[in-house]
């Protein structure tokens, strides 16, 4: 036991090490904006400069009510990061204007946290929150946080020159509040045009993925620890997988502290960085006979939305090539048969790809990954892997990523002088998102996932690697 120990630290500081390595060669963004809401002085998170939104340096940005309130929060939870030491109030709808110098897909956090002052409480607080047309948060409350702060992503295609965040009370609610804003453009193949629609035993085509609005509902390290803003190349948090996996019966852990090989052509470590890449979880066939067993994970999700379910794969446990084969499924259905991670990866171990896969959510309320042997499955190998997930919910009709109402009906529900010209503008947005929603050819591709062409003799198949990085 006292060796199994050992064994985890020194991996552990192995790949806390390694990550320094992605960190020096990370994305560098156009679009950069933290924003401290209510604080008056700067706040460094994580080597990450928060601006103060009442700083002079930040002051272009806000559009927000004379009647706005800065406050500083008392419960000052040393376990937390200082930006949820205060936070921005609105009584009325206002507004944080940012300029986009960088078109296409920009990720948005917003940070909450209890408040606990002698002026507000958090359960006086309901809310709503556009952002750019699109409805991110309806009625939204953080009653139920106690003791942890609430982080909500959403990536966005912003194809304007600004990007408005948009805080309206509700009208029996007194206030609207936020503790931190992220704004920042993301990197051109985080987020591509095309993806796997899996209907039943039906695999077609979804098209314009990149210009959906999309809500981060899990991101998940298979196998391995938390990853932190301070470990991941875009200031991502990846939760381990315990909480959602069913099915585990005859799986393992794996661990590299290898290189990652990222290759040219595809995912890069702003897809995935190496701490995500090297853990799994595996089933292994220990002898000529192939297990019958599978790998499930359980993620809660909301009905009436479709969803994108991103894996990720990274052959850290083959001792050779040509060894892996498995098959996926998504809500039970099979997504990719005979997956052979040699020929997507381009035949090299330790090379990571990932696949995009669309789906519907069912009544259960559940969305489930699978991952188990294939027919071509081999003895003495392993026979599943995975090392990541990522879901993501995806935008209705009308722009609506929370609640029935689009942004235009939401804006209504206040007197017109105090939304001004927002009312007729988002409303007409709205009108242009229900036009393009969900268009997506029906060509059937089978066994298939369709992303950009390996440079090898692959029929209709297609991956994502990663940049080259030396």
């Amino acid at each position: 036991m006292e060796t199994l120990r050992k064994n985890q630290a020194l991996f552990l500081l192995l790949l806390s090490l390694s990550s320094f390595y992605g960190i020096a060669l990370s994305f560098s963004p156009a679009d950069d904006y933290l924003i401290d809401c209510g604080s008056t002085v700067d706040t460094t998170v994580d080597n990450r400069l928060f601006i103060s939104d009442s700083s002079r340096a930040s002051s272009h940005l806000l559009t927000f009510s004379t009647r706005s309130k800065s406050i500083q929060l008392s419960h000052r939870n040393g376990k937390l990061p200082e930006i949820y030491n205060s936070a921005r109030v609105f009584d009325r709808p206002s507004r944080y204007i940012f300029k986009i110098r960088d078109k296409g897909t920009h990720m948005v956090r917003l940070h909450f946290y209890q408040l606990n002052s002698s002026q507000f409480v958090s359960d006086d607080a309901q809310f709503h929150v556009l952002v750019n047309g699109y409805v991110v948060l309806s009625n939204f409350s953080v009653g139920n946080i106690i003791s942890s702060a609430s982080v909500k992503e959403y990536l966005i295609w912003i194809n304007a020159e600004k990007l408005v965040i948009t805080f309206l009370p509700t009208m029996k609610s007194k206030f609207a509040f936020v503790n931190a804003i992220e704004v920042i453009s993301a990197p051109k193949d985080l987020i591509l045009d095309i993806a796997k629609f899996v209907n039943g035993d039906k695999i077609d085509n979804f098209d314009a993925l990149s210009k959906q609005a999309l809500e981060v509902m899990y991101r998940v390290n298979v196998g391995g620890p938390k990853v932190t803003p301070f470990n991941d190349t875009l200031w991502r948090t990846w939760l381990p997988d315990d909480e959602f996996l069913k099915s585990s019966e005859g799986s393992k852990r794996v661990y590299s502290t290898g290189r990652i090989w990222y290759q040219s052509g595809g995912a890069s470590r702003e897809i995935g960085p190496d701490n995500v890449y090297n853990t799994a979880r595996v089933i292994a066939a220990m002898n000529a006979s192939i297990p019958n067993l599978n790998m499930t994970w359980e993620f809660p999700v909301i009905e009436g939305y479709k969803y994108l379910v991103r894996l990720h794969f990274c052959d850290i446990a083959s001792i050779s090539l040509g060894l892996l084969f498995f098959n996926v499924y998504v809500n039970g259905n099979l997504a990719y048969k005979d997956l052979d991670l040699s020929i997507v990866a381009g035949y090299s171990l330790a090379s990571p790809f990932y696949a995009d896969f669309v789906v519907d959510s069912y009544h259960s309320g559940v969305l489930n990954v699978t991952v188990g042997p294939s027919d071509k499955s081999l003895g003495y190998a392993v026979v599943g892997i995975l090392n990541a997930v990522e879901i993501m919910k995806m935008n209705k009709s009308m722009g609506i990523l929370d609640g029935e109402l689009c942004a235009g009906l939401i804006l209504k529900t206040w007197p017109r002088g105090n939304v001004g010209i927002l009312v007729p503008l988002i409303a007409a947005v709205c009108v242009m998102l229900s036009l393009s929603v969900f268009k997506h050819r029906t060509f059937w591709f089978k066994n298939s996932v369709a992303w950009s062409k390996l440079p090898v003799d692959v029929s209709e198949i297609t991956s994502k690697l990663g940049n080259q990085h030396t």
